[in-house]
């Protein structure tokens, strides 16, 4: 076996204040394991180590001038994975100069480069120096312009192949009782205390919405089920908006009294229709073993 078998990697370069922070946080957001800063030199070992391991995600590494010296193994490095059949891609990122200069006017970080002379003189000689590699690269992305969202929807649609308009955030459905207080963490959240309630059924207030009994008394009515059918429309009218911004997580709160019953169906019958339609999200319950 080659140590390229079952290995995808992509290698993280380009201009210092391109944009590599966010590629690399972009890339996590698309399930990469990434380690940023990493000396050429020792890519071979990181390879060696992960295929000794049961990690399946896809390697993201960010290497640039910030290596110094060590920086220089890159090209050789290339040929070594060359030579050895790596699935690996080279993203370099550029921007324009008057672009840079604002960006680390604005942050007042350092170039690494800076005993080159002013900040032009030193993105003038980065430039030189990461010719070669640019020659070398497979995806160049200049982000003079585009936002970090952007950045994320390119990268998931060079890196992955998903369509650019592909929703990148994951959908986290929580009910709760409001009897134990409101999520901070949630980003929409929608009260059905005005749904009949199980709770007053003898033979079901002792059972919680996950029970196909209390579930189907909860969804039996006619107000519940065109509650169901206007809100999951909504939200998922909404969703490339919220994916657009960057968003990786979209929380929504469904709340009712006590978090048992009619919170409960609902959250899991709206998971359930998410996922019929492919969208990524998951469904937790927070005050479901509350008194």
């Amino acid at each position: 076996m080659s140590i390229g078998a079952n290995i995808k990697i992509a290698i993280v370069t380009g201009l210092s204040g391109a944009g590599k922070t966010q590629a690399m946080k972009a890339l996590e957001d698309l399930d990469y394991f990434c380690i940023d800063n990493l000396p050429p030199s020792l890519l071979p070992q990181l390879l060696q180590i992960h295929q000794k391991t049961e990690e399946t995600r896809p390697l993201a590494v960010a290497m640039d001038v910030r290596g110094k010296g060590l920086f220089a193994d890159l090209t050789g490095v290339i040929k070594w994975l060359d030579e050895h059949q790596v699935d690996y891609t080279i993203v370099f990122l550029e921007c324009e100069d008057d672009v840079l200069v604002r960006r680390f006017s604005e942050t007042r970080r350092r170039h690494p480069l800076a005993d080159q002379g002013s900040l032009y003189d030193s993105i003038a000689y980065e430039r030189k120096l990461l010719a070669n590699i640019r020659e070398l690269a497979h995806v160049i992305v200049d982000t003079s312009t585009i936002k970090p969202a952007e950045l994320k929807a390119y990268l998931n649609q060079a890196l992955l192949g998903g369509d650019s308009s592909q929703l990148l955030l994951s959908i986290d459905i929580l009910s709760f009782g409001y009897k134990y207080g409101v999520p901070n963490d949630a980003d929409i959240i929608f009260d059905v205390r005005f749904l009949p309630n199980p709770f007053y059924i003898d033979h079901l207030k002792d059972f919680s919405g996950l029970e196909p009994e209390v579930a189907e008394y909860v969804l039996r009515w006619p107000q519940t089920q065109y509650f169901l059918d206007e809100f999951y429309r909504l939200i998922v009218k909404l969703l490339p908006a919220y994916s657009s911004e960057g968003k990786a997580r979209l929380t929504i709160g469904i709340g009712c009294t006590g978090g048992k019953h009619r919170s409960v169906a609902i959250s899991c019958e709206l998971g359930a229709r998410l996922t019929k339609d492919g969208f990524n999200n998951q469904v937790r319950h927070r005050d479901l073993n509350e008194n």
